[in-house]
């Protein structure tokens, strides 16, 4: 940095203050900077910086390991949004929910001294266990129930909910069957809760849960083998888009078409959704927005706010061809 500064003809500080992108340094100087850096090729000395300034700047995952879209899209976005903020992240994932197997990755996590914890499984029972033990430093969940948990950051699945059901009954349907996801995960209680909202508001009347997967495209269309038999549904809202293609694919072995005797809604958007056959309407969640609300609470509770909290991120409507009005009422 002093060579960075002497080439520049600045301060040691205010080199510094250009590699941290702190205001008060004019443009022609902060142009002199960047030129020097990049004709010396000089870079920052991560493990330095560390030492001096007695920080890890690390900041510890866990994540659900079963390869679910969600969540993989939500370590994406925590990644870009961390190496942004200049702090590392330290992953860990579980592949079952039992209590020996969450305490193994905390330690692991804690083991890497870590500034804060960041949980991207909104499951109940580690949620649970996230509560009960003191991990000593900020633990942050994403996804998990707002009412319950003070650090959190997540998309407003209710609000996701609602709107597909909402474009459903637009469409003319009498009412919506939801094939909901596994029992227990936050993401999926708030997205039922969105589907009867809508459907309650409207007056209209809610269709007993009978039918539900584990997020699996296979899970889908086991339900879809059975939901196929009842003659009366017309519009189905999946609970992602996995579970979609398989519901579809049952539909379609059934001799129900699609949109012409079921519409189906999706959530996620996975970047297939719009190639399946039909092209699948679907709820689209913005998780790179996710991982950057997610490490600004980061910094504001390491910063020594009190209690910080971020707004939900708010889902889209993406309308593709899976989704119709009722062959009766199109005529």
């Amino acid at each position: 940095m002093a060579d960075v500064a002497a080439r520049a003809g600045v301060s040691h500080q205010t080199v510094s203050r250009v590699l941290n992108g702190l205001p008060g340094v004019r443009p022609d100087t902060a142009r002199r900077v960047q030129e020097s850096i990049h004709d010396l090729g000089y870079r920052r000395n991560i493990a330095a910086r560390l030492l001096a300034s007695s920080r890890s700047r690390t900041v510890g995952v866990m994540t659900w390991g079963a390869g679910q879209f969600g969540p993989a899209q939500v370590r994406l976005g925590l990644e870009d949004a961390a190496r942004a903020a200049d702090y590392r992240l330290m992953t860990v994932s579980i592949t079952d929910m039992t209590p020996a197997a969450v305490q193994l990755a905390i330690d692991q996590i804690l083991g890497h001294a870590p500034e804060a914890v960041v949980i991207v499984v909104p499951h109940q029972t580690v949620l649970r266990i996230a509560q009960e033990v003191d991990l000593g430093i900020p633990t942050l969940v994403v996804g998990g129930d707002l009412s319950r948990i003070p650090l959190t950051a997540g998309v407003d699945n209710v609000q996701g909910g609602r709107i597909a059901t909402r474009h459903l009954l637009d469409l003319g349907h009498e009412t919506v069957v939801h094939l909901s996801g596994p029992p227990g995960w936050s993401e999926a209680a708030a997205r039922v809760e969105g589907w009867r909202a809508e459907l309650t508001e409207a007056g209209l009347r809610v269709p007993a849960r009978r039918w539900g997967g584990d997020w699996s495209s296979a899970s889908g269309y086991r339900a879809g083998r059975t939901l196929a038999r009842e003659k009366d549904v017309t519009a189905v809202f999946a609970g992602n888009d996995q579970m979609a293609l398989g519901l579809v694919a049952a539909l379609r072995e059934a001799g129900r078409r699609v949109p012409d005797d079921v519409s189906v809604v999706g959530f996620d958007d996975l970047p297939e959704s719009a190639y399946f056959a039909p092209a699948l309407t679907t709820v689209r969640q913005d998780f790179g927005e996710l991982g950057h609300r997610a490490i600004e609470l980061v910094e504001r509770v390491l910063g020594g706010e009190e209690s910080p909290s971020v707004e939900l991120v708010p889902t889209v409507l993406v309308v593709r061809d899976s989704s119709a009005p009722p062959a009766v009422r199109r005529g």
